[in-house]
């Protein structure tokens, strides 16, 4: 039995904070607001497979009020989700996920986002999409106010 998810996330950009896509320090002027490390790219990742397991999204696993979770790696955010699947008697057979935004470029890291998703994931980085694409200049990510990750996730009967 196969069953998808789909997951959406976006944070806008802030002053003073590094920009983290896929557990990767990505070189930029500004990086995203949140309570975590406000990686968009592992966020909707993680709402992806929540939704195949037919789960609640991220705010209810690690809710934005629990100051105990403040600044947390969206990496352990992965592993939980991870967890979940196993816990479930599913496997991930495989996450996509693209990242819309105008800057900074990306696609040079994605072998080391993949590499990391996959680990958290406890999965091969064969079985992990990253992709990137710009949103022509439209809406808030256009005007360069943030980015946006969506993502959908696989997932097996183990």
């Amino acid at each position: 039995m196969f069953r998808t998810g789909i997951g959406y996330d976006v944070h806008p950009f802030q002053e003073g904070r590094p920009l983290i896509l896929g557990g990767v320090t990505i070189p930029h002027t500004r990086g995203l607001k949140g309570h975590s490390d406000a990686d968009v790219l592992c966020h909707a990742i993680a709402d992806a497979i929540l939704g195949a397991l037919g789960l609640p999204d991220i705010g209810y696993y690690f809710p934005p009020s629990d100051p105990s979770i403040e600044g947390i790696c969206s990496l352990k955010i992965l592993e939980k989700a991870a967890a979940l699947v196993k816990e479930h008697e599913y496997q991930i057979s495989n996450v996509d996920a693209s990242l819309v935004a105008e800057a900074p470029r990306v696609m040079k890291f994605a072998p080391a986002m993949k590499e990391n998703i996959a680990k958290a994931l406890a999965i091969e980085a064969s079985q992990v999409g990253v992709k990137a694409t710009t949103n022509e200049r439209l809406g808030f990510v256009g005007r360069e106010e943030g980015i946006a990750a969506m993502a959908v996730a696989c997932i097996s009967k183990a």
